[in-house]
C-alpha cells in the first residue's frame, strides 16, 4: 500500500509535470509571451480546504518595481537547495524560460530590459482582486498574512501603520502573525491588536515578567468540513534584530518545544490540518519542519523568498509567498480523516498592468495617501542606475545610502543595515519622497556618526556574518550582511564564526584597516535606545538634492568565496 508520504510526494512530482503547482502553466505562458488577468487566476478547485497566504508586504500598496537577489547564499546541507538559488540556475531548476514574464517576476536576470516590458508588479488592490477570485470559488478560504505588513513607507510612518490596518481590513484576514509591527512600540501594537478583527497570533511570544502566553498561539477554523488550526509564529529574534527597548516586556525564541506542545494541543482538541504561519525565515522553518511532527504546512515568511512549487520536509509542506505585495500563494488540500491526502499549489504574480485593480480597495487606498500625496510626489532628484536592495550582499540602493552618509557626515566608512525591504528604481527614473522613504521608513531611523576602531568594525562583520551564515538555521538572527561603504573585505562563508573576514581595505587608499586605529564611521538605524542624529532619509535627501542625477557604479569591493 502506498504510504502517505509517498502519496504526497508523488503530488509534487505531479505538480511539477501537470501545472498545479503553477510551474507548467507558466512555461505555456512564457511561450506565448503574452498574459491575461484569466491565466494568472486560473485554478482547477481541488479537495475541501483553500489557503491564501501573502507575506512581508512591508506596507506597499501601490505597484513596484522589485528586484529579486542576484546572491543568496545557502550554507551547509542547503547549499544550492531552494530558496539559495538565483538567476540562470533558478530558471533551470523551476523550468522557466529566460525572458518570460516569470523569469522578471521571480529572478533578477535581465531585469531593467524585463521590467520595462512586464510592467510594475503587486499593489494591494490587485492583490484585492485576486483573493476576491478565490474566494467566489471557494467562500471559506482562509486569508493568512505572514506580517511586516504595518512599516516600509512614508504614509505607515506618519499613521504609525494605520493606513495599512485599514487597507488590509478590507482584505478581510482571517489570521496574522508579526515581526517589524513591534517597531511601532509595544503601547502602539496593543493599540490595534484590540480594534483587529482577526486574531494576531504568536505561539512563541511570551511575557517576560510572568513567563506566559502574551498572544493567542493559534486559531481554529471550519473549512470545507475539515477544522483546520492555525498556529502563529512570530519572528523569533525581535530583541537582537530590532531594538528591545520598544517592547521591553515580551520574549521571543523559536520555542521549537513549545511548538511541538502547541501542535499536540491542537490535535488532541480536533484539529484535522495544521498550519502553521511563520515569520522565522525560510531555513529555521525548514529545521523546524524536521523536527517537529504533526505540522502539516507552514506558510513561511521573513527572507522574502518566492518559490513556485513547495518544499517538501518529511510531510510538511513550505510554501513561499515572496514580498511587496508581489505573489500571492493559493494551496488546495484534500483533508480527509484528520489527514492531508494531496495538495494543489500555485505562486500568483501580481502583474500590475494584467490584473484589473478592484474599484472599492484602490479608493481607500488613495484616500490613505492623499493627505500626503504632494509629499510623496515631490522628486528629490533622478538615477541613471538600477536602484535595488534585495541580496545577501550590497544593492545599489545600500551604496547610495553609504555614499551620502560618508560625505554628508563626513565619514571615512558608511554602515547600513542589511534590510531585505525596499523597491527598486529602474534607470532614467526620478527618485521621489516616497521612494527613499520606501527604502528607510521605520521608527529609529538616527544617522548616527562615531569612531570606530579597525578591531571593533572586525567584530561588527564576523558578527553580522554569522547572523547570516550560521550553519544551524537557529542561530541564523539578522537579514543579510550589513551594507558597508568606503571599505572592502574578503568573506569565506565556509569558515567557523571569527575567521570569515578578511583583508579590510580601505577604497580610497587602498591601505589596510589597523585594528589599533580609529576610523570615523557613520551609520544609521541603530538598536540602542538615545542614539542621536538626523532621520537617514533627511540626511540622504539632502544628498541626493546636491547630486541631482546620481550614479552607482557596480560594487566590486567584497569579495565572496567558500559558496
Amino acid at each position: 500500500m502506498i504510504s502517505r508520504r509517498d502519496f504526497l510526494q508523488a503530488t509534487v512530482a505531479a505538480s511539477a509535470l501537470w501545472g498545479a503547482s503553477g510551474v507548467g502553466n507558466w512555461s505555456r505562458l512564457a511561450a506565448q509571451q503574452a498574459l491575461t488577468q484569466d491565466q494568472l487566476l486560473e485554478f482547477d478547485d481541488f479537495g475541501n480546504v483553500t489557503l491564501i497566504h501573502i507575506t512581508d508586504i512591508h506596507a506597499q500598496m501601490k505597484p513596484i518595481w522589485f528586484r529579486e537577489p542576484e546572491i543568496n547564499l545557502g550554507v551547509g546541507a542547503v547549499n544550492g537547495q531552494p530558496p539559495h538559488v538565483t538567476g540562470a540556475d533558478f530558471l533551470k531548476m523551476f523550468n522557466i524560460e529566460s525572458g518570460s514574464p516569470h523569469a522578471y517576476a521571480l529572478t533578477y536576470e535581465d531585469f531593467t530590459a524585463l521590467a520595462r516590458a512586464y510592467g510594475r508588479m503587486g499593489g494591494l488592490d490587485r492583490c484585492a482582486t485576486v483573493i476576491k477570485a478565490i474566494r467566489a470559488s471557494r467562500p471559506d478560504a482562509l486569508l493568512l498574512d505572514g506580517g511586516d505588513t504595518w512599516q516600509g513607507s512614508l504614509t505607515a510612518q506618519r499613521t504609525a501603520g494605520q493606513d495599512m490596518v485599514n487597507v488590509m481590513n478590507a482584505l478581510k484576514p482571517d489570521a496574522m502573525t508579526s515581526h517589524w509591527e513591534f517597531t511601532l512600540g509595544i503601547d502602539r501594537v496593543t493599540e490595534i491588536v484590540e480594534t483587529l478583527d482577526f486574531p494576531f497570533l504568536g505561539a512563541n511570544i511570551f511575557d517576560a515578567e510572568w513567563d506566559e502566553p502574551a498572544y493567542e498561539p493559534y486559531k481554529m477554523f471550519e473549512v470545507g468540513g475539515a477544522n483546520v488550526a492555525v498556529i502563529g509564529q512570530a519572528f523569533p529574534y525581535l530583541p537582537i534584530a530590532n531594538p528591545k527597548w520598544m517592547f521591553p516586556n515580551l520574549s521571543f525564541g523559536v520555542r521549537e518545544e513549545r511548538m511541538a506542545e502547541v501542535v499536540q494541543e491542537v490535535r488532541d482538541n480536533g484539529a484535522d490540518l495544521v498550519v502553521v504561519l511563520s515569520h522565522n525565515g525560510f531555513d529555521v522553518d525548514r529545521k523546524m519542519a524536521g523536527n517537529v511532527p504533526g505540522i502539516d504546512v507552514i506558510l513561511t515568511g521573513h527572507t522574502h523568498d518566492a518559490l513556485p512549487e513547495p518544499v517538501m520536509v518529511g510531510q510538511t509542506l513550505l510554501i513561499a509567498s515572496g514580498s511587496n505585495g508581489k505573489f500571492i500563494s493559493r494551496v488546495d488540500l484534500d483533508v480527509q480523516n484528520g489527514q492531508m491526502m494531496g495538495f494543489k499549489h500555485k505562486l500568483i504574480p501580481i502583474f500590475s498592468d494584467v490584473i484589473e485593480p478592484d474599484a472599492e480597495v484602490a479608493a481607500l487606498i488613495d484616500a490613505e495617501r492623499e493627505p500626503f500625496k504632494a509629499e510623496l510626489e515631490e522628486v528629490l532628484g533622478s538615477t541613471d542606475s538600477l536602484l535595488y536592495r534585495r541580496g545577501n550582499f550590497n544593492g545599489t540602493w545600500d551604496d547610495l545610502i553609504c555614499n551620502a552618509l560618508i560625505d554628508e557626515h563626513q565619514a571615512d566608512i558608511a554602515l547600513s543595515p542589511g534590510f531585505r525591504w525596499g523597491p527598486s528604481l529602474l534607470p532614467g527614473e526620478n527618485i521621489t519622497r516616497e521612494d527613499l522613504h520606501n527604502a528607510t521608513a521605520m521608527s529609529y531611523p538616527a544617522a548616527y556618526r562615531s569612531e570606530m576602531t579597525g578591531e571593533t568594525l572586525h567584530t561588527i562583520l564576523e558578527d553580522v556574518a554569522d547572523n547570516l551564515f550560521n550553519p544551524d538555521p537557529y542561530y541564523q538572527q539578522g537579514g543579510d550582511m550589513v551594507r558597508v561603504g568606503g571599505m572592502g573585505y574578503h568573506i569565506d562563508v565556509s569558515k567557523p564564526q571569527g575567521s570569515r573576514i578578511t583583508n579590510m581595505t580601505m577604497l580610497k587608499t587602498g591601505e589596510a584597516v589597523d585594528p589599533a586605529k580609529s576610523y570615523v564611521v557613520a551609520g544609521w538605524a541603530s538598536v540602542n535606545e538615545g542614539t542621536e542624529g538626523p532621520a537617514i532619509w533627511d540626511l540622504v535627501e539632502a544628498w541626493i538634492k546636491k547630486q541631482g542625477a546620481v550614479t552607482i557604479d557596480p560594487n566590486t569591493s567584497v569579495r565572496v568565496t567558500g559558496a
